[in-house]
């Protein structure tokens, strides 16, 4: 009798190497708790800093803005973020950059839950409520590249764009909890309430968030490329300098892909608090529920729209999503204007988690393929978070001048066109290299990044 055959195994992955999908929850999950910090903020800035932080007697459309204005500052400070955490991402990995980013907005949050205002501190008040808004920005600026170069070094080729989304979804889902926060308190207590003490919970609440992120984060392992670097001996000694000597054209690509949707979206979900309660007669916890069923669509539409860039590339969906932003500029307003919360919710969907996220989904990957990876946190980071201050930062700030100066939306809606076309002219005249290696030259910027025949891997499936 013929002994049986033998049994063949299937291969198990070697000891550290982590599965795909427990790096992109972790990506996802911990860039969630960051953005909730970050949304906090700004959901705060508009419904309560307005008055809180500053003289009694400021009018509500200046308090608010001068409290976008704080809210600008932390966008000012990404970019120092950015360049400073890229710095280390590229010379000691993309890991501990993602712990201690986590740290730092976490503990700003919790700080800024614990300030008394102007009528208690007076000056000192704004002052360090823009000191820990700082932090809060230099923190998250460092993240997004840690975050998203980790998901995309470690996914199969075929499938950089959509495990390469989750770090992007974190942003919905960090919304989505915030929201849900606000809206859970402001519909439980009194107006007084919510305005004297209310608002802190969801800023002290960061502190549990904080201990789960650690928890995991701290389970992932260095990027596969990252390690393969150092075993070459390939580390850059100043990726900064580097990628801006060799690769500043992709470094202002990075930046313009970025406007459309960073500029639009935080008009579609911060400034319309201001807007539809100032200027019209909305309710506030009505337009909440808006921006929270697109966060929540948004943990469906990202994955989907990174997927699709999969398949046909980084370039024609992100040409798509902002070609529809910039049709959308105006009737976004008249959907406002209309008080119809049906029409309201469908065009603010459109806008988001079609248009929106169409341009935002495909940028990890997008931002990963076009960068050596000696220098690509370096060049992800700083072409990134350059355009959330001249895009993202100041838009709120700038609509509501807009608003105040102008006769109505017309000037909003004419800026939100340009920052869109911004980024149709830049995805226009950029490569996109999403079956290239992201094993490239050994010496970084040899290369500008479009695909050749040498560095391209073919797509399975």
């Amino acid at each position: 009798m013929n002994p049986p055959p033998a049994v063949t195994r299937p291969s198990r992955p070697p000891a550290g190497t982590p599965n795909i999908r427990t790096v992109a929850w972790a990506t996802m999950i911990g860039t969630a708790i960051e953005w909730y910090d970050f949304f906090t903020y700004g959901i705060a800035a508009a419904l309560v800093f307005n008055t809180l932080f500053f003289p009694a007697d400021t009018s509500p459309l200046v308090g608010t803005l001068l409290a976008f204005s704080t809210y600008a500052v932390g966008f000012a400070a990404r970019p120092i973020g950015g360049v400073v955490f890229a710095h280390f991402g590229d010379k000691i990995g993309r890991k501990s950059m993602l712990v201690l980013s986590l740290l730092l907005m976490g503990g700003s949050t919790f700080c800024i839950g614990l300030l008394p205002g102007y009528s208690t501190w007076g000056v000192a008040a704004p002052l360090l409520l823009v000191a820990l808004r700082v932090v809060q920005g230099f923190g998250v600026g460092g993240e997004w590249g840690a975050a998203a170069l980790m998901a995309v070094e470690h996914a199969p080729p075929n499938r950089r764009g959509f495990y390469g989304s989750w770090p992007q979804m974190g942003v919905p889902a960090g919304m989505l909890i915030a929201n849900l926060a606000f809206f859970a308190l402001s519909g439980n207590m009194s107006d007084h309430d919510f305005q004297d003490w209310g608002w802190r919970v969801p800023f002290l609440g960061s502190a549990v968030l904080i201990v789960l992120g650690l928890v995991i984060r701290l389970r992932v392992s260095e990027s596969p490329v990252f390690r393969a670097m150092e075993q070459e001996g390939r580390i850059e000694r100043r990726p900064v300098i580097a990628v801006l000597r060799t690769q500043p054209g992709n470094v202002l690509r990075a930046a313009g892909i970025r406007f459309a949707e960073n500029s639009t979206f935080y008009i579609h979900t911060t400034f319309v608090l201001t807007y539809g309660t100032t200027v019209l007669t909305l309710v506030r916890d009505d337009l909440l529920i808006g921006v929270v069923i697109t966060a929540a669509l948004g943990l469906i539409s990202l994955p989907l729209w990174g997927r699709l860039s999969d398949r046909v590339g980084r370039r024609p969906v992100v040409l798509f999503g902002s070609v529809l932003l910039a049709a959308l500029s105006w009737p976004f307003f008249w959907a406002l204007d209309s008080e119809s919360l049906p029409i309201i919710y469908l065009v603010t969907i459109l806008c988001v988690n079609v248009g929106n996220h169409a341009v935002y989904a495909p940028q990890s990957a997008y931002f990963a393929e076009l960068f050596e990876p000696e220098v690509r946190y370096s060049g992800a980071s700083i072409g990134s978070q350059a355009a959330s201050v001249l895009a993202g930062g100041l838009s709120p700030l700038i609509a509501t001048a807009l608003l105040e100066a102008g006769d109505g939306y017309h000037l909003i809606a004419l800026y939100m066109t340009a920052m869109a076309l911004i980024t149709v002219c830049t995805a226009l005249i950029s490569p996109d290299p999403y079956r290239q290696s992201l094993k490239r030259s050994p010496t970084p910027g040899v290369h500008d990044a479009r695909p050749t025949e040498s560095t391209t891997e073919k797509s399975h499936g």
